[in-house]
């Protein structure tokens, strides 16, 4: 290859600078030698956009189980848009190209979009402006291996048909261990309850090197290609299975979904949603509509599943109100 592909890597923040700028160092600390960084604010209320910048600009050490920080790559080259520069189709944005490389993008936009909505303002900007081979949407709470994106990219470009792909994710802290699988593949069956899993959860990594066809892969770090013939999420999806319902789609047009074994990721699994839904029955209800969604769109009888599902639910809420309760009267008791 005389020339490496080029990678517009996708990171969303919301309220959570410290886990970005953690993220953030460990990209930058990849061996892989032509990508860009685009970070997209989802109008957060915490200085997030300053803190990013005082990160690249050297004046915040991140620190990590993963890495050691590095002054010498420090200050890191930035532009900063609001949503409307880099939404603006009669504008040219493109970088110079000693500009395009290691370099980071932050667009500042005025609403919180979502998971969908707001990787899907960068991956406009980047297909307009910055021309890549691939797309990568990583979570901010993430933490990648220096190699990562030169295996990623390496099993990705042999074959066109493989149209989305990600690492092997582990658990950023499990019990303090940090080999214990989250993803490696997910397994869809839409006729039966939860309808889709995760590859190798919570298990001790015994998985073999290389790539693996699976049914979808983990929106926390998947990797699109120019020849994907869907490039973007569907906003009717604003936090949660999206990325489920674009595997579904892309593999139904004869692509291949797959997940690279040799490319690693920890990942500080549900610190998103968390912030996204602090109230647990929020949160229930949340998941019921969008599992509602999922099966309305690719299954003919989903109706069938709504009263299942919606017992399923009720009695996932009666449980946290009766622990919550529980553990109330356990702390005055104890008090």
């Amino acid at each position: 290859m005389d020339t490496m592909p080029r990678v517009s890597i996708i990171i969303l923040n919301w309220n959570g600078w410290r886990d970005t700028v953690e993220c953030l160092e460990s990209v930058f600390q990849m061996t892989y030698p032509d990508y860009n960084v685009i970070v997209v604010d989802n109008r957060s209320e915490d200085d997030s956009i300053q803190k990013i910048k005082e990160y690249a600009s050297g004046e915040i050490i991140p620190i990590s189980p993963f890495f050691s920080y590095r002054r010498e790559n420090k200050p890191i080259d930035y532009i900063e848009y609001t949503i409307d520069e880099a939404e603006d189709s009669s504008v040219n944005l493109m970088f110079h190209e000693t500009t395009r490389n290691k370099k980071l993008i932050l667009i500042k936009n005025e609403r919180n979009a979502g998971f969908s909505g707001g990787n899907n303002i960068a991956i406009r900007y980047a297909l307009k402006n910055l021309e890549p081979d691939f797309f990568l949407l990583l979570n901010n709470d993430t933490v990648v291996h220096p190699e990562f994106l030169s295996e990623l990219v390496k099993g990705a470009s042999y074959d066109e048909k493989i149209a989305i792909t990600c690492p092997k994710c582990y658990y950023y802290n499990y019990e303090g261990r940090t080999d214990i699988t989250w993803f490696a593949g997910g397994e869809i069956d839409l006729w039966w309850y939860p309808f889709y899993r995760h590859i190798g959860i919570g298990q001790i990594d015994q998985l073999s090197d290389g790539i693996n066809d699976c049914d979808w892969v983990t929106g926390a770090a998947m990797m699109l290609s120019k020849t994907a013939p869907i490039k973007f999420l569907d906003e009717q999806f604003f936090f949660g299975r999206e990325d489920v319902d674009i595997c579904i789609k892309t593999k139904s047009q004869g692509y291949r979904i797959t997940v690279n074994y040799n490319a690693i990721i920890w990942h500080k699994v549900g610190s998103s949603s968390k912030k996204a839904y602090p109230n647990r029955i929020k949160s229930v209800h949340r998941e019921y509509k969008e599992i509602i969604r999922m099966l309305a769109n690719y299954n003919p009888l989903y109706l069938l599943w709504v009263p299942i599902l919606t017992i399923i639910f009720l009695f996932r809420a009666v449980h946290f109100f009766t622990k919550r309760i529980l553990n109330t009267q356990r702390n005055a008791s104890d008090s």
